[in-house]
């Protein structure tokens, strides 16, 4: 792949950024023949990394933690992806116009479909930022009623618990039900809890389905935990190629195959 002055970039905005974006979509524009290139950013001036979007031609940009809900202000337009739940992963420039999507909700909804997690479960969701509030809407969206947020923020997790007609409480101890479902950055590689459970280990015990939205690593301490007690287990890793195959089709127009997608995948998960 040769770089020149036609070469269209897209980036990634993160405190702590990953090499999976870089490597799955710098993979698919190599399969594909496309001519762009992907690189992973960090910054301390928010308006100013989203004003060079708008003022480079960088054609899209995914957003992570803690940037998906303060560059809101920043952007013109919000697709119903994102306007729903107050939370972008993904803005894409056109002549720019800068419009934020929320991918990740649709990966949740994909996943809760490949899975086939009945309704009917009780769900204890445990974190209340922009991720947290992408995975409940994307439940509640599927008909779940029974659930639980676990925020120690009692004014986020309260609001983000009525907007799904669920109940709040401070602590996992305080729940119960048999759907785990991890959107903090605990068991996050490189976080001050890398090796800490999200859950207590009764908790893990007494559940049908464990669901970690952390993917850096895919293993997380609840996700190994859950392996060895044989439960279904549905990773980070998931959430990421799922989520990274729709913004790859946002930017560039073009939807991988099947055997593509999983190409990418195990290159930028190795």
């Amino acid at each position: 792949m040769r770089i020149s002055r036609d070469t269209r970039l897209c980036m990634s905005l993160s405190a702590r950024p990953g090499n999976f974006g870089t490597r799955f979509q710098n993979y698919l524009y190599e399969a594909l023949g496309l001519d762009f290139v992907y690189k992973a950013f960090s910054t301390t001036d928010l308006p100013a990394a989203i004003g060079g979007i708008r003022a480079l031609g960088i054609r899209g940009c995914a957003i992570s933690m803690p940037f998906k809900e303060a560059c809101i202000p920043l952007l013109d337009r919000l697709d119903p992806s994102a306007a729903a739940i107050g939370s972008v992963n993904t803005i894409v420039n056109d002549d720019a116009h800068l419009a934020g999507y929320n991918t990740d909700y649709i990966a949740i909804v994909r996943l809760i479909e490949r899975y086939a997690i009945s309704p009917d479960t009780r769900l204890v969701l445990r974190g209340s930022g922009g991720m947290g509030k992408a995975v409940a809407s994307a439940f509640r969206d599927q008909g779940f009623r029974h659930g639980t947020i676990v925020a120690r923020n009692e004014a986020a997790g309260r609001t983000l618990a009525e907007a799904c007609g669920w109940d709040w409480c401070a602590t996992p101890e305080a729940a119960t039900g048999t759907l785990l479902v991890n959107v903090t950055p605990i068991g996050m590689s490189g976080g001050p809890e890398a090796g800490a459970l999200a859950f207590p280990d009764a908790m893990i015990a007494a559940s049908e389905t464990v669901f970690d939205v952390v993917a850096i690593p895919v293993e997380t301490p609840l996700i190994r935990a859950a392996r060895a007690l044989d439960r279904t287990v549905i990773t980070g890793g998931e959430v990421l190629v799922l989520q990274g195959v729709e913004q790859f089709v946002l930017y560039t127009g073009v939807r991988p195959t099947a055997a593509q997608i999983q190409a990418a995948a195990d290159v930028a998960l190795a």
